[in-house]
């Protein structure tokens, strides 16, 4: 818990539903926290899938992004244990009432992420040397 960021103040008031809690006090943080690994990680997606995305239209990779994270299960197991492996055994208990509604937010989150940082997935020579 130490080792999380601090996202800032985030409205915590009685009008707040538990799951929109949880995504503030723990998602948030956590996937702030795990930003670089998320990006280095969808680099490495990019690089595995032969590095299509980078001959696609900014309106594509968004797209591409979505798709990686909603349709290749693999990939969207990969990256909710990254984010799963931070919580407290408190907030797994929490998590268990409501995965299937608190995984849609983990992915939109993330998503969101990548896509806001789009600009940083351009092509590495190194990538393409050897």
């Amino acid at each position: 818990m130490r080792i999380r960021p601090d996202i800032g103040k985030v409205n915590d008031s009685d009008q707040v539903g538990e799951e929109e809690r949880f995504q503030n006090a723990s998602l948030r943080p956590i996937i702030k926290l795990q930003n670089p690994l998320l990006i280095a990680v969808f680099q490495n997606y990019i690089v595995k899938h032969k590095g299509v995305f980078y001959d696609l239209s900014l309106e594509k990779r968004l797209a591409y992004i979505e798709n990686a994270l909603y349709k290749d299960q693999k990939f969207r197991n990969s990256v909710k244990g990254m984010i799963i492996g931070h919580f407290t055994v408190n907030e797994y208990q929490q998590y268990t009432k409501n995965s299937s509604s608190l995984n849609k937010r983990m992915m939109n989150m993330v998503m969101n992420r990548l896509k806001d940082q789009v600009q940083v997935f351009e092509p590495v020579i190194a990538d393409y040397i050897g």
